[in-house]
């Protein structure tokens, strides 16, 4: 089983996030006024998902593909002792520990316009 989330705003506009055998489990309202910066919005909205799928890499990308490029935003989830952090056309993969991937995934964060703060997803 794969949890995770994605924040709705992070979507971009016309974009569908949908994979074989993903089902939601919960949708919130967060007030995001501690995290999120001037281009991104106050209210975030977290849709929580599962999938029992085992197409991991079409699940990422599809989050790569539905995810918008301005300000940096990325979904990650984890799967068994991997992480994968999806940002807008692009997907890291990597064992839990490896900090040479972990680096690259938050150095390519910092590029794509990923608030400091928010490149936090646990290892």
């Amino acid at each position: 089983m794969i949890t995770g989330y994605v924040i709705g705003e992070s979507l971009r506009p016309g974009a569908a996030f949908e994979s074989p055998g993903l089902r939601l489990r919960k949708v919130s309202r967060v007030d995001s006024a501690d995290t999120a910066t001037d281009a991104q919005p106050r209210m975030w909205t977290f849709v929580e998902w599962e999938s029992d799928g085992d197409d991991i890499d079409g699940l990422a990308r599809a989050l790569a593909d539905a995810l918008e490029p301005e300000n940096g935003w990325y979904a990650d989830f984890t799967v068994g002792d991997e992480r994968v952090v999806a940002f807008a056309g692009k997907v890291f993969r990597y064992r839990h520990g490896d900090t040479a991937a972990r680096a690259e995934a938050i150095a390519y964060g910092r590029s794509a316009g990923t608030p400091e703060h928010q490149l936090d997803w646990p290892e």
